[in-house]
């Protein structure tokens, strides 16, 4: 198997740490010991700290395994689901430790970088779309009601998750992600 670049590595160490530590409590130290880099070599791959955050939540959106989404071989409603029940079990193996990255660098960061509120937007976006692209499926096959459009449904749904992960987080506890499965699944998209 070939070794991973000291980019990768880099970029690995980011998603790490600015998941657990947030993006201000890391420093490009941090990022590099992560890495068993030299910290000198990190400006050899990114012009900053915030250029390397961006990558990373790009890489980041890859681990969320939005194209299972937009699988039709999968019943929609079960696309749905098993999306966020595999969002849920993660969170729940962290012990509500680390939350969405997304969300997170969207609250701490998103007011004072352009860029990195740029990444979280197309981030949210991309989630959104993906979430969109299983309602309408239901809708079509009549399991989810068409009296809000499958984007207006999709954005909400990840609204609620994205409230559910700051709750899960506070309370230490499942009981906003069970609460996230009732509304979502037993009212909203039926």
């Amino acid at each position: 198997m070939p070794r991973a670049s000291l980019r990768e590595n880099l970029i690995a160490a980011a998603v790490e740490q600015f998941h657990a530590r947030g993006y201000a409590a890391t420093g490009v130290k941090d990022i590099t010991d992560a890495a068993g880099a030299p910290k000198g070599s990190f400006y050899n791959h990114f012009q900053s700290k915030e250029a390397l955050a961006v990558v990373a939540l790009e890489r980041y959106g890859i681990t969320r395994r939005l194209e299972t989404l937009r699988d039709t071989s999968v019943a929609p409603l079960t696309r749905l689901r098993e999306h966020f029940e595999f969002l849920r079990d993660e969170n729940i193996r962290a012990e509500f430790q680390g939350g969405c990255l997304v969300g997170d660098l969207a609250v701490e960061v998103a007011d004072h970088s352009d860029a990195l509120r740029a990444a979280t937007r197309g981030g949210l976006e991309a989630w959104t779309e993906a979430l969109a692209v299983a309602v309408a499926d239901a809708q079509r096959a009549g399991e989810v009601s068409k009296t809000l459009e499958a984007s207006t449904l999709a954005r909400f749904v990840l609204s609620a998750w994205e409230g559910a992960l700051i709750s899960a987080r506070a309370d230490r506890s499942p009981r906003a992600f069970e609460s996230f499965f009732t509304v979502v699944f037993g009212v909203l998209l039926r």
